[in-house]
């Protein structure tokens, strides 16, 4: 793929004791694309999403984002390019004690300077903007549903109009009609605001949905990149047996 990179990964070292997740992983993001991350259970998807996003930090390696270096800038830098990514975590992750608007002001608070009237109501137009009916804003998130509490997850990424929103397993859990809602409202806000989205995620249905590329993690590091077509013709055993078992077919558009 050609286009702004935005985000780059070179020799990424992730170690957890003796176990080592990541060795020598190399990954490029592009501007306006979905980048698909799959791979085998504990090869690492949600390790590198922490690590790009500050939360984790590696061993080795360099993480550059918009052309500064995460690796030696040191908090200030992750705080200030911190502003231009969202992050959505599995089930929403939302702060249980806060109810969905307050959700998405405390990253307001964290990073702008606005009246309380202002943070408020755009609050409210993130919760319309991810499909959430009027009111939800009040309640907290025990009072929610699985797939409305991943919604709020989504609005509270949105918060500052970021450019690129980090999803992990956005529609684990989610029957397969939500699960398909969601990957609509993914493309469609993806098309909306011009994001950048890099997705990990095991689900096929939203591979085939809504990636333009897909970059594999296996043997510690991140093996191949491509489109969907690109996969089907990668003979490496994992990548073969997911990309055309019985529900990778069942998955495939026309099956």
């Amino acid at each position: 793929m050609t286009g702004e990179v935005m985000i780059t990964v070179r020799g990424l070292v992730n170690q957890f004791g003796t176990q080592r997740v990541h060795d020598g992983l190399d990954l490029d993001i592009y501007r306006g694309e979905v980048l698909g991350v799959v791979g085998g259970s504990g090869t690492g998807k949600s390790v590198l999403l922490r690590s790009i996003t500050g939360l984790q930090t590696p061993r080795e390696g360099t993480i550059t984002a918009w052309g500064t270096n995460l690796s030696t800038g040191g908090a200030d830098a992750l705080h200030t390019v911190s502003r231009r990514w969202g992050v959505m975590f599995q089930d929403g992750a939302l702060f249980s004690s806060l109810t969905v608007r307050q959700n998405i002001e405390a990253a307001m608070k964290a990073h702008v300077d606005l009246d309380d009237d202002t943070r408020r109501s755009l609050a409210d137009l993130k919760i319309a903007m991810v499909g959430l009916p009027p009111g939800t804003g009040a309640k907290y998130p025990s009072q929610l549903s699985g797939g409305m509490r991943k919604r709020a997850g989504l609005a509270r990424a949105l918060a500052l109009d970021p450019e690129i929103v980090f999803l992990d397993e956005p529609t684990a859990g989610l029957d397969p009609i939500g699960a398909a809602q969601f990957d609509d409202l993914i493309r469609e806000l993806q098309q909306a605001l011009n994001l950048s989205v890099f997705c990990v995620t095991h689900d096929l249905d939203s591979l085939h949905a809504i990636c333009d590329r897909i970059a594999v993690l296996a043997e510690k590091k991140v093996l191949v990149t491509g489109t969907m077509e690109d996969m089907l013709e990668v003979d490496h055993p994992w990548v073969h047996d997911y990309f055309h078992g019985p529900r990778a077919r069942a998955a495939r558009p026309g099956s």
